[in-house]
C-alpha cells in the first residue's frame, strides 16, 4: 500500500460541540479511507506508487480523474486533521498575525472574508488561507478534493489553513446551514498549527 491513512491526532468526540463525534468518525474512518484505498488502487502497479503525494498533487494535470480526485482528497483531509485542536479558537499571535491583519485589514475582517469564500462555494470543496508566491496571503476556494497546491488551481499557493465544506463535514450536526458550521468551526482551529505552516515549518 503507497498511501496510508493517518491516525486523528485526538478523539473523536474532542472537538464537541462545534464538530460532533460521529461526524468525526464517519468523515475520518470512511470517507477520508475511501480516498486512501481509491487512490493505492489508482496507481497500483505504476510507476506513480513511488511517488509522494505531494509530487502527485504538484502534477496532478498529468494523471487520471481518479489521482486527481482521490489524491486531492487524501491530501487536503491530512491537512485538515492537523489543524483542528480542542480547546483552540484563540487568534493568532506574532508574525501570523501581523500579516492576516496586513493582507485583510483585522483578524475580524479576514474571518468575514475567509467565510464568505467558504459559504459561497457553490456544492462541494474546500475554503484555503495561503501564502502568494510574493510571500502575501490571500483567500481562495477550490471545487471538490482540489487545493491550491495542483498546477491545475485557478489560484495556486502554498496553504495554511483549510475548511472542508463538502455536506459531508457537517450535515449531521448543521444540516443545510453552512455558514453555522463555518462560525463554529473557529473555536477549534490550532492557530499554532497554522503559524507553523505559515513559517514554512
Amino acid at each position: 500500500m503507497a498511501f496510508t491513512l493517518p491516525e486523528l491526532p485526538y478523539a473523536f468526540d474532542a472537538l464537541e460541540p462545534h464538530i460532533d463525534a460521529r461526524t468525526m468518525e464517519i468523515h475520518h474512518g470512511k470517507h477520508h479511507a475511501a480516498y486512501v484505498n481509491n487512490l493505492n488502487a489508482a496507481v497500483q502497479g505504476t510507476a506513480l506508487e513511488s511517488q509522494s503525494l505531494e509530487d502527485l498533487i504538484a502534477h496532478v494535470s498529468q494523471h487520471t480523474p481518479a489521482i486527481r480526485n482521490n489524491g486531492g482528497g487524501h491530501w487536503n483531509h491530512s491537512f485538515f486533521w492537523e489543524l483542528l485542536a480542542p480547546n483552540a479558537g484563540a487568534e493568532p499571535e506574532g508574525a501570523l498575525a501581523d500579516a492576516i491583519n496586513q493582507a485583510f485589514g483585522s483578524f475580524s475582517d479576514f474571518k468575514t472574508q475567509f467565510g464568505q469564500a467558504a459559504t459561497t462555494r457553490f456544492g462541494s470543496g474546500w475554503a484555503w488561507l495561503n501564502v502568494g508566491a510574493d510571500g502575501k496571503l490571500f483567500i481562495s476556494s477550490t471545487p471538490n478534493q482540489d487545493n491550491p497546491l495542483m498546477d491545475l488551481a485557478e489560484h495556486k499557493g502554498r496553504p495554511i489553513l483549510g475548511l472542508d465544506v463538502w455536506e459531508h463535514a457537517y450535515y449531521l450536526h448543521y444540516q443545510n446551514r453552512r455558514p453555522d458550521y463555518i462560525t463554529a468551526f473557529w473555536n477549534v482551529v490550532n492557530w499554532n498549527k497554522v503559524a507553523e505552516h505559515f513559517a514554512g515549518k
